[in-house]
């Protein structure tokens, strides 16, 4: 299996978020697992980030390690959309959650799951819906 180790960074990732993934990773007994950082067609704006753990990291995918004993894996399709993008864990009086500070984003829907580029088609999917439709797939 071919990995690329990234050694510049093609996202980063806040301490905060690191803590978050460090101790999910532990209360999951999980502790060698990667953080997953994708993005898919769908929500509001066209296009979602998605994150999972993974056990490792697949063929062709980018391996970024942050923080000890944090790792984070991106697809080749995903990297295009997420190069330089930062990973931080935000509280609010909302709620806590993952957030993604994306430079490559030319609009984003307002729950912050979703988003479009230069390249994207600015229309919603036919499932479609906004935020408070639940069309993000993230409420």
């Amino acid at each position: 299996m071919e990995t690329t180790v990234q050694t510049t960074e093609l996202v980063t990732m806040t301490e905060s978020a690191a803590t978050i993934v460090r101790n999910l990773l532990a209360e999951k007994n999980i502790p060698t697992y990667a953080l997953r950082v994708f993005v898919a067609g769908g929500g509001c704006s066209g296009m979602q980030y998605g994150m999972s753990f993974e056990p490792e990291a697949r063929a062709g995918d980018s391996l970024i390690e942050p923080f000890e004993g944090v790792k984070v894996v991106v697809d080749p399709q995903s990297a295009t959309y997420l190069r330089g993008a930062q990973i931080d864990y935000v509280e609010s009086l909302m709620g806590g959650g993952f957030r993604i500070e994306n430079p490559n984003a030319v609009s984003a829907c307002g729950c912050g799951h979703s988003f479009r580029t230069t390249g994207t088609s600015s229309a919603a999917p036919a499932s479609g819906g906004g935020c408070g439709s639940g069309g993000c797939g993230s409420h």
